[in-house]
Parts: C-alpha cells; sequence; structure tokens
C-alpha cells in the first residue's frame, strides 16, 4: 500500500488526480442510455481478489457486500454526490456503475474516482453494452474509464436480441474471448451478466449459457444474477457447482411468484422471495470462486434508498452480521 498525503487521491497508475468541488460534480447528470469480476489478470497487476481483500469486508465475512447502482438510478440521476454518500453511508463497501457511465469524460471519471475514495468505495466491476467489448473507438473509451474507475472488469450487461441462432451466439463468445485476451495488458477482464433468456435450450439440452460457458475462457466472468435465474426455473447452486472458479461476482436478487402490482416478482426484497440463499452463498464461497456480493433491486415498495438500506439489513442478518 502506498501512503500518500491526505486529501491526495492517487489513480491505479499512481498518478494525483484533482480533487472537485461537490458543486462541480453536482451539477453533472447520469445520461440515460441502453445498454466480472474478478479477473486472472497479469502478473504485474492487482488481481480482483486483492482489490476485494483490501476492503475492510463486514465482521464475520471476507466477502465485501455491495450495490449494483441500478437500483439507485433515479436518485444517481439526480445527484451522483450525494447517493455515493448515502450508500457508504449505509454501509455498503463496493458499487457497480451501470450503461450511463459510458458518456462521462476522462475528467469527469477522476472525479468519481476522487468521490469513491474519498467515501471508501471501490468500484470493481461495471455494465456494459457491446459497443464496450467491440475493437476500436468503443473499447479504447471503457478502457480508459474504468482503468480510472479502478475497475477489474468489464461485464457485458445484456446480449440484445433475444432470438439468436447458436452460431451467433458462439460469434458473441468469439467477440467475448478476444476481448479477455485484448484488455489482459491493461489490468481488465470481461464477463456477462445473464437475463431470462440464456435460460433456456438453444442445442438440443444445451441452454445458451452453457454454450456461453463452453465458449469462452476460464478467466471469463459468469456474472450470476440470481433472480432472473429464479424466474426462469433453473437451479443457481448446480449452476455454480457446475462452473467453479468463474461465478466470481453475484447480483443478490430475489424474485417471488406473482405480479409486480402486487409487489411480486423483482419488487421483494433480499430473503422475501423464493431463492434458496444458503445454499447459493454455500456453493459460491465453496466452489464458485465468489469475490464479492453485489445486492441488485429493480424497485420495491419502498423508496430507493428505503429499498437499498433494509436489502443491506437483510443481508447481514443472513449472515449473522446484525
Amino acid at each position: 500500500m502506498i501512503l500518500v498525503p491526505a486529501g491526495l487521491v492517487v489513480s491505479i497508475y499512481g498518478m494525483p488526480l484533482p480533487n472537485s468541488s461537490a458543486d462541480a460534480l453536482s451539477r453533472r447528470k447520469f445520461l440515460a442510455v441502453s445498454g466480472m469480476v474478478p479477473a486472472v489478470l497479469l502478473a504485474q497487476t492487482a488481481s480482483v481478489r486483492t482489490l476485494a481483500t483490501e476492503i475492510p469486508a463486514a465482521k464475520g465475512s471476507r466477502y465485501p457486500i455491495g450495490l449494483e447502482l441500478y437500483s439507485v438510478r433515479g436518485e444517481l440521476a439526480k445527484d451522483l454526490p450525494n447517493t455515493l454518500r448515502q450508500v457508504a453511508k449505509m454501509g455498503y463497501e463496493v458499487v457497480e456503475f451501470y450503461a450511463p457511465y459510458f458518456d462521462w469524460t476522462p475528467a469527469y471519471a477522476k472525479e468519481v474516482r476522487s468521490r469513491l475514495d474519498d467515501l471508501g468505495l471501490r468500484c470493481l466491476s461495471t455494465h456494459n453494452h457491446l459497443g464496450a467489448f467491440t475493437p476500436g473507438e468503443g473499447m479504447a473509451r471503457a478502457i480508459e474509464l474504468n482503468q480510472i474507475l479502478g475497475t477489474r472488469c468489464l461485464v457485458l450487461a445484456s446480449a440484445g436480441r433475444d432470438d439468436k441462432t447458436l452460431d451467433e451466439w458462439k460469434q458473441l463468445c468469439r467477440q467475448l474471448s478476444d476481448a479477455v485476451e485484448q484488455l489482459k495488458s491493461h489490468g481488465l477482464t470481461a464477463g456477462f451478466h445473464n437475463h431470462q433468456t440464456e435460460w433456456r435450450p438453444i442445442d438440443g439440452d444445451r441452454r445458451i449459457l452453457d454454450v456461453i460457458a463452453a465458449n469462452t475462457p476460464p478467466e471469463f466472468v459468469l456474472q450470476l444474477d440470481v433472480g432472473t435465474c429464479m424466474e426462469a426455473g433453473a437451479d443457481p447452486v448446480a449452476w455454480i457447482k457446475g462452473n467453479p472458479g468463474r461465478i466470481r461476482i453475484i447480483h443478490l436478487k430475489d424474485w417471488a411468484p406473482g405480479r409486480s402490482e402486487d409487489e411480486k416478482g423483482y419488487r421483494v426484497l433480499f430473503g422475501e422471495g423464493v431463492a434458496p440463499w444458503a445454499g447459493i452463498v454455500a456453493a459460491a464461497e465453496s466452489v464458485g470462486g465468489v469475490e464479492f456480493y453485489l445486492l441488485e433491486q429493480e424497485g420495491s415498495r419502498f423508496s430507493e434508498f428505503e429499498t437499498a438500506q433494509r436489502s443491506l439489513d437483510a443481508w447481514r442478518r443472513f449472515r449473522g452480521q446484525a
């Protein structure tokens, strides 16, 4: 660890980053755009495991707990600095930015990094559209922004069309596998975030996720979204056990049968749905290679901040940390 004078923020390159005023940062707004992961990195770069373990995890757990910031998207769009302050105050240790970050300038990304450092938060992964994995301007931009933020994994948030053929899925896998190699020298890796559609069969009994796992390298992260897995009727524990060492980030999103209008579906809080959390966590920590967890909520009967707080409280109770 490098010690620096108080008030000086150091980037992953060891270069000082300028501190900025809260007013300058608060005037910036996220732009609404469409649409891990720890990684095996080069020896000279810090691994996600190293980064994660540098964070003082909550008492009784060596796995940091974070928040996918889509959970507080309304607050984030209104006031990023206050959102990060509130998230840190709640006790979250890690955050995951999603697609709108891609519109930031490098200077603004440095301001955000400074905020994160001041609050003791780390951004170890980001959600991205396919352009971030395409050689050229898109990938170059993703590399620059994620290096500034201190990220270690670029996660593909969505594969786009649900009606891809088997050959098209394999072509996507080739692109993502190439991205893993291209990102390595920059201290980054790539991953994929599942939705309901990837649990459906596409090649006999083989599901789309089975095809993705089989056609990407071991360091490619299979970020598990538990809620969509449950809605699809798949077994998250079996999936984790079948892909040892690759489930390095888990989205702790619950799900319950029923309508969202009745506060079911994805609107239940962590622990209120049907996900077998004890089995998921046991498998993730014994076999899956999980490095850190991210709570994610698409909405609930509470405000965004209260939802995030209640979800974290429920997680702490589950972990025996309450």
